[in-house]
């Protein structure tokens, strides 16, 4: 782009640039060509800035007005001559330009019609007055002469009509009649040895080299540091630090009279809400939990700050990320008392975990004829994947009876081993029921006759505190939504020499060692079993969501949710045609009923109405309701958010629905 020489308009600058312009002497000595063609004085201003003969089209076109010159210079007689006077009408309306190098100037708006500035003086609000015989501005700069040579002919951006024009003119000299005395204030422009003398400066602080860049470029921001305690490690380094056994380990034991819950339900946004015109009592707990903000928060932050893919990549984000997968990983070893992270395999929740051991260790070690024992409280996710495999394979499925209370009777459990009994599939609490089964018990029992235990914890996790180790189960499954953390994410617990010696499920990257067209090898454990992409920011979550039941004391909730479970245990019963389903002692959290007289899913909607969420059906157990007769029931589940005033609620809403559904 041309820039216009002010002395002669029509003429550009003239540079005849010498040497090298990477440095600054070079520059300096443009500079000094183009200072001596700039105005250095306000008389030079003046004769540089002549208003062009404009058409009087051309004038409307810019909103300007055109005074005769010789009318402008018997006006600016005898006044100081600056750039405000009548023949440097600006082209188009808008601020007087702003030069940066000087600090003194002041935009010029408009007058406002409720402030009148004293006489002589020129406001420091924003309502500025006008110098005489200026267009008042607007927020629009205004650009110098010859700006529509510099783009081409086009027109400004902002124009002003020829009304605008002569009201604000008429505005102005109104303004002006009530302060005669006022005069401008002459722009002061630096001389050219100060101009020189800015320029040195500022040429030598322009960096010479690459290795001057960090000291004079500003440095980008540091990132927010990832929330997850450590430097990040990255995995291809040998001085990474490899995970280390851990004992079992138990949080500290925290008395029931310290747990508050009204103080516990302020971390979960999702039960400040209302359902239908009422405050939601949210009692589903069995089919999902409600999410703490810490976790929440906890997946803002991966997305924000360390989102990456993990194990591949050699920078910082993927560091973290890897950082971060992995301490979850070691949260849920602790968390299950197991003896190692690499014992913990991430699975989308527990459907997929029981499939993934059926379709590896059952389909390797099960043969025709060989024996599978499930029981009657089992959830369809732990019957069906077990009926698949004894159909492939020609094996037999056993199942164990249960009392009318809800309790597996282990004399018939028992009887059913035999030399060819390879697996056994256990629920540890009933997702209908809420029964606690004594699987400590029922391992030994099904290892004397050197079969391998598999339990589903989907409904235990929430609500006890396990120990892998001590019950000496051989795979243990469990889903993340249930435990207060994302969907979609949850863990198989395998002991390392079972996992080792399994197959692989699914092949693809992360899994392999070595890939050929001749043959693959595959990865160590864990990673042998966790092909593709993992859900990182979920397993991150669950990870938080641990670390939450351990900030608030998890055996403290556990005493809450036992006591509250009594409560509401009392308060069914004084509900007459009401029956409750699974009345084991030292049953846990779930509440299922059955109303006479009543359908569960009419039952269910009615309470939604009242802002009470509950599950009815049949609640992927089938066989657990055919056992009692039914084909469907209604489960308010608990946790350690809801309280005895809920409780008192769900008893006065079924107390109403009864009478309106009978």
């Amino acid at each position: 782009m041309q820039q216009l020489n002010p002395q002669q308009p029509n003429q550009p600058l003239k540079v005849s640039p010498s040497g090298d312009l990477s440095n600054p002497q070079a520059l300096e000595q443009i500079f000094q060509q183009l200072v001596k063609q700039l105005p250095m004085n306000q008389g030079e201003i003046q004769q540089s800035t002549s208003v062009p003969d404009l058409s009087p089209s051309q004038a409307n076109t810019y909103g300007s007005t055109v005074k005769d010159p010789q009318q402008s210079a018997q006006q600016a007689e005898g006044k100081s001559a600056s750039l405000s006077s009548q023949n440097t009408t600006p082209i188009v309306q808008g601020n007087q330009p702003q030069y940066y190098f000087l600090a003194e100037q002041t935009s010029a708006v408009p007058p406002s019609s409720a402030t009148t500035p004293p006489q002589g003086t020129v406001s420091p609000s924003s309502a500025t007055t006008p110098p005489q015989g200026t267009v008042p501005s607007s927020s629009t700069t205004t650009p110098p002469q010859g700006a529509d040579q510099l783009t081409g002919g086009l027109p400004p951006l902002f124009s002003a009509t020829e009304k605008q024009s002569e009201q604000s003119l008429q505005q102005s000299q109104e303004h002006l009649h009530h302060a005669p005395n006022h005069q401008p204030s002459a722009i002061q422009m630096p001389d050219e040895a100060q101009l020189l003398q800015l320029f040195a400066q500022g040429s030598h602080q322009v960096p010479q080299s690459q290795s001057q860049l960090p000291s004079t470029v500003q440095e980008s921001p540091v990132a927010a540091p990832s929330p997850y305690g450590k430097t990040p490690n990255f995995y291809f380094l040998p001085q990474s630090p490899p995970t280390l056994p851990s004992e079992p380990t138990q949080a500290t034991q925290i008395p029931a009279q310290g747990f508050n819950v009204e103080r516990v339900r302020q971390d979960f946004p999702a039960l400040h809400q209302q359902v239908n015109g009422k405050p939601l009592i949210w009692m589903d707990n069995a089919a999902t939990s409600q999410k703490p903000q810490m976790v929440i928060d906890a997946l803002a932050q991966f997305y924000q700050n360390d989102n990456s893919n993990v194990h591949r990549g050699a920078h910082t984000l993927a560091a973290r990320a890897t950082n971060a997968y992995e301490e979850a990983r070691e949260k849920i070893q602790r968390f299950l008392g197991a003896s190692l992270a690499k014992e913990i395999i991430y699975v989308r929740g527990t459907t997929e975990g029981i499939n993934l051991v059926a379709q590896t260790y059952g389909r390797k070690e099960v043969q025709a004829g060989d024996e599978i024992i499930v029981t009657t409280l089992e959830h369809h996710s732990n019957i069906v994947p077990w009926q698949m495999l004894a159909q492939e394979k020609e094996a037999v499925l056993k199942v164990v009876p249960i009392n009318d209370r809800g309790e597996v009777i282990l004399e018939e459990y028992e009887k059913l081993f035999s030399e060819k009994t390879k697996i056994v599939a256990l629920s540890h609490v009933s997702n209908v029921l809420g029964t606690v089964l004594p699987i400590k018990t029922m391992t030994e029992m099904a290892h004397r006759y050197g079969a391998v235990v598999l339990v589903d914890g989907a409904q235990s996790v929430p609500h006890l505190r396990v120990n892998v180790q001590d019950l000496d189960v051989d795979f243990f499954v469990f889903s993340g939504h249930k435990l207060f953390a994302p969907t979609g994410i949850g863990a198989v617990y395998g002991k390392a020499a079972l996992l080792e010696a399994m197959p692989p499920w699914q092949g693809g990257g992360n899994m392999i060692d070595q890939v050929s067209f001749e043959k693959t090898t595959f990865n160590d454990i864990p990673y042998k079993f966790e092909a593709g992409t993992g859900n990182i920011a979920d397993a991150v979550g669950l990870g938080v969501a641990i670390d939450y039941l351990n900030q608030i004391g998890f055996e403290s909730a556990i005493h809450h949710e036992e006591m509250l479970l009594n409560y509401a245990t009392q308060g069914l019963n004084t509900i007459s045609g009401l029956r409750q389903i699974g009345t084991a002692p030292g049953k846990v959290s779930t509440l299922s009923f059955v109303l006479e007289g009543v359908r569960s899913e009419d039952m269910g909607k009615f309470l939604d109405s009242e802002g009470i969420a509950v599950r009815s059906g049949h609640h992927c157990a089938q066989p657990t309701l055919q056992r009692y007769g039914l084909t469907s029931a209604v489960r308010p589940s608990l946790a350690f958010y809801n309280t005895c005033g809920e409780v008192d609620a769900l008893i006065a809403a079924i107390e109403k629905g009864k009478k309106q559904l009978s």
